[in-house]
């Protein structure tokens, strides 16, 4: 699994963006990608996690206009091994 950290600035820009992007974001979860996101509770960032390589992560963020976004900084990408949970298909890590 990959997360993906967001940092925001103010920027109507990017709130103008976030629908568009929360929809691509339900698409992904339907289809078994992304496994939770959602904003600090001060919305300085956010924080996603997808069951997908990097190359594949790389396709998504291409695809969507929102990680160019004016306020929108990508502030890093790392792997991560849960052991305690559920992955993306619901299958509990033990």
């Amino acid at each position: 699994m990959l997360i993906l950290e967001l940092a925001f600035t103010s920027s109507p820009e990017r709130l103008a963006a976030r629908p568009a992007h929360r929809q691509r974001l339900a698409r992904l979860q339907a289809d078994g990608h992304l496994v939770a996101a959602g904003p600090w509770a001060d919305d300085s960032g956010a924080v996603l996690i997808f069951d997908v390589d990097r190359p594949r992560l790389d396709a998504i963020m291409d695809a969507d206009p929102y990680y160019g976004t004016s306020g929108v900084r990508v502030a890093g990408v790392r792997e991560w091994t849960p052991v305690i949970g559920l992955d993306a298909r619901g299958h509990r890590h033990r």
